[in-house]
């Protein structure tokens, strides 16, 4: 497999993907393949597009050639993101891979517009596009190329986990949609004198304006802080439960840095009556060991809970059947009773999904609506409760 090879040839050390170095070289890597693959269908393209005067090839070329342009500014990314925390940034320089890439989707955008003017103008004033094998095969070939990007980029998005060459992949096989419709124009001006070129060079046109649109939204959702991947939260909880003592996690948030930099904190809940030293051994060796081996920055917060007490366990349980009925409530934690003698406090988070919550209650309605269900069975209770959104 040609991906395997050059990876193999250029790539140091091509396993130790979490190494930023390594990382590094196989964006530069993905930037000149593309660059080299880009700019050869640009030349045959253009050329073509000039020799049989049509917009649409030559629409097509100019795509090409922006993503010659973006796999340049791919590969400045990629370094950029390579320099090590400073004063002023103190997590990095990671999420300038995903500044590149937006700058490459608008480019892709603008692209698109000035080819549906292009093509708009060639409807309205159309010359006739004469059928020719030879660059007919070109396009044929153009199309295998972009084929084979497509599928490298995928190869090399996949093992550095990296966006920017995912998208790079995504992009690569929309060419290959637009250059068969380019071919499928051509092949058709032998039976006809419709403007099919005009046409089919405003679709090319406007699918490029869409892919633009959904890179830029790809790109910008890591930047506003999109909710983290699945199995990176699924992992965390599960590594942490495996330690000993700690029986239950919560408010988990994981917060993105750029590609392989992400910082997490955890709360793990433990008995209260467990010597604070032996614990705060535990979770200390529980931050370092998962940090390692998931690649991130782990902090793990502990909250004491009381396992004991025949009070809180019967309450909690009271509580939890009363949440169990609300479908706006996805979780209990931190539940505790604070007070003496018949009047007390009980206090308690809950987990909601914010956007769900917010088309039908306050948060000061679900609050009372579950205290009037806990004073149904204690009356002298008053409730305390915290509403978390669900970050996960």
């Amino acid at each position: 497999m040609l991906s395997n090879i050059l990876v193999n040839k250029y790539i140091k050390n091509k396993d130790a993907v979490q190494n930023e170095k390594v990382r590094g070289s196989y964006g530069v890597l993905g930037g000149v393949v593309g660059i080299i693959v880009n700019f050869t269908l640009f030349a045959v393209k253009l050329t073509v597009g000039i020799l049989v005067s049509s917009i649409a090839v030559m629409a097509d070329a100019f795509n090409n050639l922006s993503d010659t342009a973006s796999s340049i500014i791919t590969i400045v990314g990629f370094k950029m993101a390579e320099k090590p925390a400073d004063a002023e940034h103190p997590f990095g320089h990671g999420r300038i891979e995903y500044l590149s890439a937006l700058i490459v989707a608008f480019m892709v955008m603008l692209v698109g517009i000035q080819f549906v003017k292009a093509s708009i103008e060639k409807i309205l004033n159309p010359t006739q596009v004469s059928f020719q094998t030879i660059p007919f095969i070109l396009l044929v070939i153009s199309i295998t190329l972009k084929i084979w990007l497509s599928t490298f980029n995928k190869f090399v998005g996949n093992k550095i986990n990296s966006s920017a060459l995912k998208a790079a992949s995504v992009d690569a096989l929309g060419d290959v949609f637009t250059s068969s419709c380019v071919a499928i124009s051509f092949l058709a001006s032998k039976f006809t004198s419709f403007p099919v070129d005009g046409y089919f060079g405003a679709a090319i046109a406007l699918f490029i304006i869409y892919s633009g649109f959904n890179l830029v939204k790809d790109t910008v959702n890591p930047l506003l802080g999109e909710a983290p991947d699945k199995d990176l939260v699924a992992n965390i909880k599960r590594l942490v439960l495996d330690y000993e003592h700690i029986t239950g996690v919560h408010d988990l948030i994981v917060h993105n840095y750029g590609p392989g930099k992400c910082m997490s904190s955890i709360h793990a809940e433990i008995p209260s009556d467990i010597d604070v030293m032996d614990i705060h051994e535990i979770i200390d060796n529980a931050e370092r060991e998962i940090s390692d081996k998931l690649g991130i920055y782990l902090v793990i917060h502990m909250d004491p809970i009381c396992i004991t007490n025949v009070e809180i366990n019967k309450t909690h349980e009271e509580v939890s059947k009363i949440i169990s009925y609300n479908p706006l409530i996805l979780s209990m934690h931190d539940f505790r009773i604070v007070g003496k003698g018949e009047k007390k406090n009980l206090i308690f988070d809950i987990v909601v999904d914010p956007q769900t919550l917010r088309k039908i209650m306050t948060h000061e309605a679900l609050k009372q609506d579950i205290e009037n269900s806990v004073k149904e069975i204690h009356p002298d209770y008053n409730c305390i409760i915290t509403i978390d959104n669900n970050f996960i």
